[in-house]
């Protein structure tokens, strides 16, 4: 434990305890070495009685020495999918031992993973061409989890179980071979053991080799980010032309930690024309001249798309107007201050996003036009278009772009004495 965890004895953990051999030999260890830690198991109400009968196990032994426990049944409203199963199973789990874990403050989520589950997920990634890093080892200890029983087979933990008398249960459901992951269980592992009694111990040696050089490329990519990479206002600015000599392996490496890994994708994205925007689950990409331009897909940016502020209902007392508070929610360092004749405007005052019509006098600007044009001449991102807020009158006239121009129209001249201060 102290090769995975710092200070593990002073530690305190939470054990994902399914009631298989794996988990329940985890639990015993867990409980020799006389570590502080919670149990949390999850009933998936799929196999019926003996779903049930693998919640009575846990619960009775964590009954027996005296171990907190936290159990989860699925129940109606966790809508069971059509789809996949075992995503669904995957997913709930860890939400639930997320929760538990931060609630309580342990240190580390602790899952009973070894060899062959290492083995099994290298040829699923082998078959998905997930790259090398989809070809190193499932770490073991990463993100707070922590899996101490990777360096052993699935035989050496039945044994140890075997000779410690340990209770548990098998799911009957993994013999069938209705998932890929069970296939490879029950079909491809079996048939390379044949080939090679010591595969597994092999396999276990270059997954070391592996890690290794996954290590060493890791910190090549990095060093090539540092010159391809800025970024700005939330966003990360990938330089086109400088990523375009790398080779495609470099692509890769780079977009797919922003979640563009489809080889045909990741092509089309580097010819793809300005404006035109890809999306991966949790990243949009717009790309501009010079820059591919990458920002989290906010769940809250189609909220705050269409807000509206009221900023002032009437004349302020002291004719001051601070909007720096909404300016740092865009991540704006830019400071300015507008000054406003108060005989041309109505009330309230309000900030507000782009709308379609909306027009602007820029200041040092002759002629109007559009906030879309002014946009567009000025060479803002997509992104950067949405962020932007619109200081609006009474009669949704634009007082200003925030913070980037104010409108003539309603600015004060030098001799005006009735006048608002907008501080940016």
């Amino acid at each position: 434990m102290n090769q995975l965890a710092a200070d593990a004895e002073n530690s305190t953990y939470l054990l994902a305890v399914s009631g298989g051999a794996d988990s329940m030999v985890l639990l015993n260890l867990f409980l020799k070495a006389d570590l502080k830690f919670h149990v949390a198991h999850v009933n998936y109400k799929l196999r019926g009685e003996d779903s049930d009968a693998d919640q009575r196990l846990v619960e009775e032994f964590c009954t027996l020495n005296e171990i907190p426990l936290h159990v989860y049944e699925v129940s109606v409203k966790d809508e069971k999918p059509e789809g996949s199963i075992q995503v669904w199973a995957r997913d709930l789990r860890y939400r639930f031992f997320k929760e538990i874990k931060d609630s309580n403050g342990f240190n580390y989520l602790v899952t009973a993973h070894h060899l062959n589950d290492q083995l099994e997920t290298f040829v699923i990634n082998l078959c998905r061409a997930a790259g090398l890093q989809g070809l190193s080892a499932i770490p073991a200890n990463k993100n707070g989890i922590i899996r101490p029983l990777l360096s052993f087979t699935k035989d050496e933990i039945y044994e140890f179980a075997k000779a410690g008398n340990i209770a548990f249960r098998e799911d009957l459901s993994n013999k069938k071979n209705d998932y890929q992951r069970n296939f490879i269980r029950n079909e491809i592992v079996p048939a390379l053991n044949k080939m090679n009694p010591n595969f597994l111990q092999n396999f276990s040696k270059s997954l070391g080799f592996l890690s290794q050089t996954n290590d060493f490329v890791a910190q090549q990519i990095l060093a090539i980010e540092s010159k391809l990479i800025t970024h700005r206002d939330g966003s990360v600015l990938v330089d086109k032309q400088k990523l375009g000599q790398e080779s495609d392996f470099v692509h890769f490496e780079i977009l797919r930690k922003y979640g563009f890994e489809a080889v045909k994708e990741i092509k089309k994205i580097l010819a793809a024309p300005k404006g035109k925007i890809f999306r991966s689950p949790t990243f949009i990409l717009e790309v501009d001249r010079d820059f591919l331009i990458i920002k989290d897909q906010n769940p809250l940016e189609s909220d705050l798309k269409n807000e509206e502020i009221t900023v002032a209902e009437s004349l302020p007392e002291n004719r001051c107007i601070n909007l720096k508070q909404i300016i740092n929610k865009q991540k704006t360092s830019k400071k300015t201050q507008w000054e406003i004749d108060v005989s041309k405007i109505s009330f309230p005052l309000k900030l507000r996003k782009k709308a379609s019509g909306d027009l602007i006098c820029p200041v040092g600007m002759s002629g109007r036009k559009t906030v879309a044009k002014f946009f567009k001449d000025e060479k803002l991102p997509t992104f950067e278009q949405q962020n932007i807020w619109l200081l609006t009158d009474g009669n949704n006239n634009v007082l200003g772009i925030v913070p980037l121009r104010q409108d003539r129209r309603f600015a004060a001249g030098e001799d005006c004495q009735n006048k608002i201060l907008i501080t940016l």
